[in-house]
Parts: C-alpha cells; sequence; structure tokens
C-alpha cells in the first residue's frame, strides 16, 4: 500500500513522538495521510505535483484524543477540520483520480478523517494515560509518498 502523506513541522512531530513514546506508540515519523491506494503509479506522482505547487499546504490542529471507525486498537490525536485542509485534502484526490489503483475508501473526501496514530494498542490505557492533551498545531512541510 502507497500513502499520500502530509509531513509536519519539526515542532509538531515531536510534540507527537513524545505523546507516543509516553503510551509506547508506534515509532515510524507522525504524519497525516491523506490518500492511500495500492498503487501510485508515475502519471498520478506528477499529477499530484503539479496540483499542490498552486496551493498554500495548511496548518493542521490535532486536538482530540479518540479512535477511527474501523481501527479500535488505535488511539488517534485526530484534526480540527476546516475549509482550507479539506480543499487541500480534496485537491489531493482530484489529481489522483482515475489515475492510482485500489484507492482505500477510508482517505477519500467525504469519509476522511485527519489523524495521527498515537497508540496501536490499548486505547483505553493511551487515552487516560494521556488525558487532557494540548492541542499541537503543526504546520504542513511537505507530501510524501511512502
Amino acid at each position: 500500500m502507497q500513502r499520500v502523506r502530509f509531513r509536519l513541522d519539526d515542532a509538531a512531530a515531536a510534540a507527537l513522538r513524545a505523546l507516543r513514546a509516553a503510551v509506547g506508540g508506534p515509532g515510524d515519523e507522525p504524519a497525516i495521510t491523506a490518500a492511500a491506494a495500492s498503487v501510485v503509479p508515475p502519471p498520478a506522482r506528477a499529477a499530484l505535483e503539479a496540483e499542490l505547487r498552486l496551493l498554500v499546504l495548511p496548518s493542521i490542529w490535532l486536538a482530540t484524543l479518540g479512535t477511527v471507525a474501523g481501527r479500535p486498537d488505535e488511539l488517534v490525536l485526530a484534526a480540527v477540520v476546516d475549509a482550507e485542509l479539506l480543499a487541500v485534502h480534496a485537491a489531493v484526490h482530484d489529481a489522483l483520480a482515475g489515475r492510482v489503483r485500489g484507492p482505500v475508501a477510508a482517505y477519500l473526501p467525504g469519509a476522511w478523517l485527519p489523524h495521527c496514530v498515537l497508540a496501536a494498542q490499548a486505547p483505553a490505557t493511551a487515552f487516560a494515560a494521556l488525558h487532557p492533551v494540548e492541542p499541537v498545531r503543526a504546520r504542513v512541510v511537505g507530501v510524501e509518498i511512502t
């Protein structure tokens, strides 16, 4: 599976790594996944790059501890969704539409809940350890395909 991820500024990534460390969360670099598909071929990557050159990448406020539908074993810090974030997300999907194979429905516009995974097991225990959480303001500093 390939993912289109919003890379976060250093201060936000450090804050998210600290939250993860407090609950034994994942060790990968914190990011927000905007789209996923089984394959994102070169023409889709080129279209995405061209589209993103026209946009200002938003700041994201990660503020709500919870779980995501279909993944009840994870604790996430979900974003406050605003029009600017939704517009960039829609632009990502407009660029990818018809160009990727096997798009993942959970990341499509209308279904997407922007979030960062903090714990990949025992969400109730992790919630208790982290609540209340201070919101994390994350500037999007880049887009990557992993």
